[in-house]
């Protein structure tokens, strides 16, 4: 007769150390980001660029109703929405990561989205329609940005690369089957042609 598995046994496949990698990164994301955008709002004049690494990098104090990299002005609820939609999905799927790679990599999505989310939450001029606080211009770069639009482009980037590797969340490589184990002889013997016999009349 089958037993009901117990809580034990139903919770071993959990990777503690990932879940414990993944939040620590992504408190470490969300407290850099919200402690730059603080001294960046006590210290900076709106609007006004502050050069920082000559004509390469500085800083510019604005307000950013839209998405990341000031993309889709107007629709600050929407990315209010989305933002918080991401925030479950990570969270629900954490149990299944057992990578401290994909650990790290969801770290610093989750931290950078809810970076951002605490601006459009909590910042004026009302809930969820709170402006973002970007302040990274680039020499180049056609939007200012803020650290956590830094660690979500990272994230993406980094799951590209596990993407195009084959990592799964469990950190196994995908394996594909070889050529040999997929041929003729995956067996360990050669099959023989339909018609081994020379033919007479062959030129």
């Amino acid at each position: 007769m089958a037993t009901e598995p117990t809580a034990a046994a139903r919770t071993a496949g959990v990777s503690v150390r990932a879940i414990l990698a993944l939040v620590t990164v992504a408190l470490a994301v969300f407290a850099f980001d919200q402690i730059t955008k603080y001294f960046v709002v006590e210290n900076l004049p709106l609007g006004e660029p502050v050069p920082v690494l000559g004509n390469v990098l500085d800083f510019v104090f604005v307000k950013n109703p839209g998405a990341a990299f000031s993309l889709a002005s107007g629709a600050t609820w929407i990315f209010s929405i989305a933002a918080s939609v991401v925030t479950v999905l990570i969270i629900v799927f954490a149990r299944r990561i057992r990578s401290l790679t994909w650990a790290i990599l969801f770290g610093m999505l989750l931290g950078g989205t809810l970076g951002n989310l605490t601006d459009r939450l909590l910042r004026e001029p009302s809930f969820g329609l709170g402006h973002v606080i970007d302040f990274i211009r680039v020499a180049g770069f056609p939007a200012v940005f803020n650290i956590a639009d830094t660690f979500i482009v990272a994230s993406m980037g980094l799951f590209i690369i596990l993407t195009i590797r084959g990592v799964g969340l469990d950190g196994e490589r995908e394996q594909k089957p070889s050529a040999a184990k997929s041929g003729p002889g995956a067996s360990g013997t050669e099959s023989a042609p339909a018609d081994s016999t020379p033919d007479a009349t062959e030129r």
